[in-house]
C-alpha cells in the first residue's frame, strides 16, 4: 500500500455579497490580512497537510498572498474558480498532484479553523476513508411554514456540517463525476455512493463568514488572540 498524501483543496472563489462588500468574499479585510490568508496559513502548518490548491482568482490572490508575507511553499497549484462551489472543487480536483491520495476541502470563509481541527479529520479519514468535522446542534430545531412551526425536530444526533471535509480521492473524484445534482458540500454527494462518512467533532469558532455580523466576530476573536499572546510573559 503506497503512504498517504494528503493535498488541501482551499476554496476562495465566494462572490460574497452577503458581506455588503465590493471584493470577493475570500479578499475581505480581516485583522489586517485578507480573509483567506488566515486559512491559508493553517493550512500550511498541519503536519497532515503535504500541498495545497488554491481555488479562486488566481493573480489577485497570489499577490495578496505575496504582500500578506504567507509562506506558500506547499502550495502545488493556483486554480481559477468555478460560477459555483461545486464546479471550484471539481477544478481543484482535476490540478492535485501526483501521488495525492487524500483530499481536504476547506472553505476560505471558515478563517479560524485551527490545525488541531484539520489533522484529527484528516487521521480519521486516513483510517475510514472519509470523515468531515461538526459540532452538534446547540438549538432546538423547528420546522415552519410561512412564519408558523409545524414541527419540532428532536435534536440528539443533528450536527452541523463543517470544513475541512476530508476524502479518499478515488472517492471524491469519482463522486463529482457522477453527481446528478447540486450539492451543498462534498460529503453529501460522497455519501449518495453509498460510502459512510465519519463525523469528527469541530470547534464553533470554525464559523463560516457570510454577513457582516461574523465577520466583526471573527475580527474580535482574532483582535483579541493576538492581544493575550502579545501579554503573554516571554519564556
Amino acid at each position: 500500500m503506497r503512504p498517504a498524501h494528503v493535498t488541501a483543496l482551499l476554496l476562495c472563489a465566494g462572490r460574497g455579497e452577503r458581506l455588503g462588500l465590493d471584493v470577493p468574499k475570500a479578499m475581505a479585510p480581516l485583522a489586517g490580512r485578507p480573509l483567506f490568508a488566515w486559512s491559508l496559513e493553517t493550512l500550511a502548518r498541519c503536519g497532515a497537510i503535504e500541498q495545497i490548491v488554491v481555488v479562486g482568482r488566481v493573480p489577485t490572490l497570489r499577490e495578496l498572498a505575496a504582500a500578506a508575507g504567507l509562506a506558500s511553499g506547499k502550495v502545488a497549484a493556483w486554480v481559477e474558480g468555478g460560477a459555483e462551489r461545486q464546479h471550484s472543487v471539481a477544478r481543484g480536483l482535476r490540478a492535485l498532484p501526483e501521488g495525492c491520495t487524500h483530499v481536504a476541502v476547506h472553505d476560505a470563509a471558515r478563517a479560524l479553523v485551527s490545525v488541531d481541527v484539520v489533522e484529527r479529520t484528516v487521521a480519521e479519514a486516513l483510517a475510514h476513508g472519509a470523515a468531515i468535522a461538526a459540532v452538534p446542534l446547540p438549538d432546538t430545531l423547528k420546522r415552519a411554514t410561512l412564519a408558523v412551526v409545524t414541527e419540532t425536530l428532536p435534536r440528539p444526533g443533528l450536527w452541523l456540517a463543517q470544513t475541512p471535509q476530508v476524502f479518499r480521492r478515488d472517492w471524491l473524484e469519482r463522486a463529482h463525476r457522477e453527481a446528478a445534482d447540486t450539492a451543498t458540500d462534498d460529503a453529501a454527494l460522497v455519501e449518495s455512493l453509498g460510502h459512510p462518512v465519519r463525523v469528527v467533532e469541530g470547534d464553533p469558532r470554525n464559523f463560516k463568514i457570510t454577513t457582516p455580523a461574523e465577520l466583526a466576530l471573527a475580527e474580535a476573536w482574532l483582535t483579541g488572540r493576538a492581544a493575550a499572546e502579545a501579554a503573554r510573559p516571554e519564556g
